[in-house]
């Protein structure tokens, strides 16, 4: 059994889908791993350091794989250099994606997309959303502090008081919680908001004030699997109202809305940008699905009327080592579920509900029910 760990073919993906202590476990599992030269080098992981763990590495690593790891959803190139039958793990990003799916059914690989996980106990092992999300909140605001001209927490100082900093976090899931709990940590004075009313106690837990219209449709915005419902338009209006008065007293925003498979709803148009005092800081953390922001931009800082927008992408692999280590122990756990290890070989259980819940492509097929053409479904 041969496992191989690609280089990432985006110049802006730092991340690696495996560590050297995550290719110990693998070869333990009783399989061979092999590793694209460089594929760690953005990470700070050397190819001696993966040699040294019992990887080989190649520019022939995928040849023969039974197995390829990676970060994002490879490229039809990678695909064509993988045998029919393949497993190939990653952050696939399907939605949208037609063709690129279409691509790995044709290339006769299973596909496994890693943000498909269910949210099951089982699973929270092997939830690379919550594990790079958790980053990307702290990350979030690290980033809003460099470019604060001010500084966070309250200072007594000989030559007089300084305030501390306000916050507010638009969104309290993993990387909402994250960004609330380090703005804290920092000493800011943070209020958050999510529409979901399970957020509120989780929000006060961490010391945040919480901010939202709590009506009956509040109360029931939540699906059953944990996730932010859409709110009618009604409900929005409410909501940016009383978010556009709360926004002008802001030093810094921190948004972190998402809906799989939609774009980022707008909570923050341009108006409610100019309210806020000039030197304050919004991060967007939608960006990658338009944003949650107007005006925002893709892999910058933009200013409108001397507030700050930033619109990094990708923003837990500005945390590169970090995010790979958390990562390729996601991937890991994964890898371990569909082994067997009294006989060391892999045995994928395809009633499994977690093999069920992210398997994209499979015989040539799409085999998702959310993805595959309608007549297939």
């Amino acid at each position: 059994m041969k496992v191989a760990v690609l280089a990432e073919t985006d110049a802006d993906e730092p991340r690696v889908a495996a560590t050297p202590e995550t290719v110990k476990k693998i070869i333990a599992l009783g399989a061979q791993v092999a590793i694209e030269p460089a594929a760690g080098v953005k990470s700070g992981i050397l190819d001696a350091d993966y040699a040294a763990a019992g990887a080989t590495v190649a520019p022939d690593a995928v040849d023969g794989a039974d197995i390829a790891l990676a970060v994002r959803r490879p490229e039809r190139a990678a695909l064509s250099r993988l045998k029919k039958g393949a497993l190939v793990i990653a952050i696939m990003d399907p939605y949208g994606r037609d063709d690129a799916l279409r691509a790995m059914a044709e290339a006769g690989v299973v596909g496994f997309a890693m943000e498909l996980l269910p949210r099951i106990t089982r699973a929270q092992v092997m939830d690379v959303l919550s594990s790079q999300a958790n980053l990307a909140g702290y990350r979030a605001v690290i980033d809003a502090a460099a470019e604060f001209s001010r500084a966070l927490p309250m200072m007594m100082t000989a030559a007089g008081t300084v305030p501390a900093a306000k916050a507010f976090v638009m969104g309290a899931g993993v990387a909402g919680l994250q960004a609330i709990a380090t703005a804290r940590r920092l000493g800011a004075v943070v209020t958050a908001t999510d529409v979901r009313p399970a957020a509120k106690e989780q929000v006060e837990s961490l010391g945040a004030k919480f901010v939202a219209v709590e009506d009956e449709e509040f109360k029931a915005a939540e699906t059953a699997a944990g996730y932010a419902k859409e709110m009618s338009k009604e409900y929005q209006a409410k909501q940016a109202a009383l978010v556009a008065e709360h926004i002008k007293k802001q030093d810094i925003v921190i948004t972190t809305a998402l809906i799989p498979g939609r774009p980022a709803p707008r909570l923050i148009s341009r108006s409610m940008v100019e309210s806020m005092r000039p030197g304050s800081v919004i991060v967007d953390l939608a960006v990658e699905r338009g944003g949650n922001v107007e005006g925002v931009a893709p892999d910058a800082v933009t200013e409108l009327n001397g507030v700050k927008i930033i619109g990094y992408r990708n923003v837990p692999g500005r945390l590169a080592a970090t995010a790979s280590s958390l990562y390729a122990k996601n991937l890991y756990a994964f890898l371990e579920n569909l082994f067997d290890k009294k006989t060391k070989a892999l045995a994928v259980n395809w009633d499994d509900d977690i093999v069920k819940a992210t398997a994209l492509t499979r015989d040539g097929a799409i085999v998702h029910p959310a993805f595959a053409p309608k007549s297939a479904a």
